[in-house]
């Protein structure tokens, strides 16, 4: 679908110039003239007038691409060959140092020191100073200053070993009874009892019948 806006990108462009004539090229019959700028136009005019700028956006792509092609081989060479003239101009500076003539027939120029401006010298010391203090720098004087200190700790204490169990004394046998023995003459005379009483002889009493009751 075509539109009104006017194109920015060269392939756009040429898009629309080629919708332009293919358009009137379709409505040639339809549309044999057209009034451009006040003036009447035949339409293969128009057409005459738009083709140049097609064939001139074609040349330009095509040249382009080429273009790209040639810049993209440039760049490789570069690429490839980069390391070894930064080293021939390092060899040259340094064989001729001083010779600012012979430098300049070579392209090169001596390196200037560069010196700094007051400015710059205190922002370099500021900027230095700030350093060491977030990195904790001393000098040699500040580090002499610095002592370390052993912390004192009591002395260590050997742990007591663990006492030793005393075995318990084998269990004594109980006691059996001794037997005295007394000698005869050692032995106590104990007293004869005296003799019991004579119980008398139990006396049988018979009964009497009384002789009035015969």
């Amino acid at each position: 679908m075509g539109s009104n806006t006017p194109k920015t990108n060269r392939i756009d462009n040429l898009t629309a110039d080629q919708s332009l004539i293919d358009g009137f090229t379709k409505n040639a019959t339809r549309l044999a003239n057209l009034t451009i700028l006040g003036a009447t136009q035949p339409t293969k005019d128009i057409v005459a007038t738009l083709q140049p700028r097609i064939d001139s956006a074609k040349a330009v792509l095509t040249t382009r691409a080429t273009w790209q092609v040639a810049v993209q081989a440039d760049q490789a060479v570069r690429d490839r060959t980069k390391t070894f003239v930064s080293v021939v101009k390092q060899a040259l500076l340094a064989a001729f140092a001083g010779e600012l003539d012979t430098l300049a027939e070579f392209g090169l120029t001596a390196r200037a020191k560069h010196v700094l401006t007051p400015e710059e010298k205190l922002a370099a010391a500021a900027k230095a100073k700030a350093t060491r203090e977030a990195r904790h720098t001393m000098g040699s004087k500040q580090k002499a200053k610095i002592k370390g200190t052993v912390p004192t700790t009591a002395p260590a204490i050997a742990a007591s070993p663990a006492p030793t169990p005393t075995p318990a004394p084998p269990a004594t046998p109980p006691a059996l009874p001794v037997a005295v023995v007394v000698p005869p003459t050692m032995q106590p005379v104990t007293p004869a009892a005296p003799p019991a009483p004579a119980t008398p002889p139990a006396t049988s009493v018979t009964p009497q019948t009384p002789t009035h009751l015969a």
